[in-house]
């Protein structure tokens, strides 16, 4: 392991006046067209590490989401493995999670913790709670490493089984409360609630205490800055790792795609700041 802690990390960013985490979601679809030059692992990268440089003063984490690197084939893979190590010798600071939402049972679960806290060098990572704590394990274990649990997700769609009711309370309130009392033994544990649902969110924060909670939806999935944070901020005024992706990185389709992407960064930082 690279012997960084994801929640020393994240408390010094949070300290620094930032709850914004930058989700690099690197589309390659999406990439503005002068940056393509017929080689997938060298524009994904450039892009990305652009993107990285314009917003790192805003961001209290980096998250790149897996699948749209895996979706560039090998050399996706290689530009993701690239972009973390930038980021990490670049901004050693700013903590990096792999949205990739692993679930398995506990063996194959190793070779997960493998991929992504030593191929891959990342401070934190997603993961279903579907299987339960005992097929978890190889994260749990991970003292230094985050592991962040869905809870209350941010499709449209979330609630058809995170709303079903069990022993009078529906299933993203037993997930929450699984986790924050029993499944963070190691005091490694966050959960993901999606801004677009600010009542659960609240309900979440209750529950779980100061505990971080990653909330993506803000932005291009339309959830409403100021009934985030005042729902999920902890006791402290922090413990939001609030993601921006697609408004932030495709903030221009132009040459100046770095420069509009910081100004989106900045613009959101201090919006978030502002309902503290």
């Amino acid at each position: 392991m690279n012997g960084r802690n994801f929640f020393v990390l994240l408390q010094a960013r949070w300290a620094r006046g930032t709850a914004l985490c930058v989700g690099l979601d690197a589309d390659y679809d999406k990439i503005p067209h002068h940056l393509k030059n017929g080689d997938v692992r060298e524009t994904i990268t450039e892009f990305t590490k652009a993107i990285i440089d314009a917003t790192a003063e805003y961001a209290c984490a980096f998250k790149p989401q897996s699948a749209y690197y895996e979706a560039a084939g090998p050399d996706g893979i290689t530009a993701l493995i690239e972009i973390a190590a930038y980021s990490r010798e670049r901004y050693p600071d700013i903590p990096l999670i792999l949205d990739a939402k692993r679930a398995d049972i506990g063996s194959t679960n190793a070779a997960y913790v493998e991929a992504a806290f030593e191929l891959g060098g990342f401070d934190a990572i997603t993961l279903h709670p579907y299987l339960g704590k005992e097929a978890l394990l190889p994260f749990l274990d991970q003292k230094e490493k985050g592991c962040i649990v869905l809870c209350r997700t941010s499709n449209p769609g979330a609630g058809e089984f995170q709303d079903l009711v069990s022993d009078g309370d529906p299933l993203y309130i037993h997930v929450a409360r699984r986790v924050a009392a029993e499944w963070n033994t190691n005091g490694n544990c966050a959960v993901v609630v999606g801004a677009t649902y600010p009542d659960e969110l609240a309900k979440v924060r209750a529950i779980v205490g100061d505990m971080p909670i990653l909330i993506p939806g803000i932005g291009a999935q339309g959830g409403d800055c100021e009934k985030t944070v005042k729902a999920g901020k902890n006791s402290k005024g922090q413990g939001m790792i609030i993601n921006s992706s697609r408004g932030i990185i495709f903030a221009s389709q132009g040459e100046n795609f770095a420069q509009a992407a910081r100004a989106e960064a900045k613009k959101l930082r201090d919006a978030i700041q502002s309902y503290l």
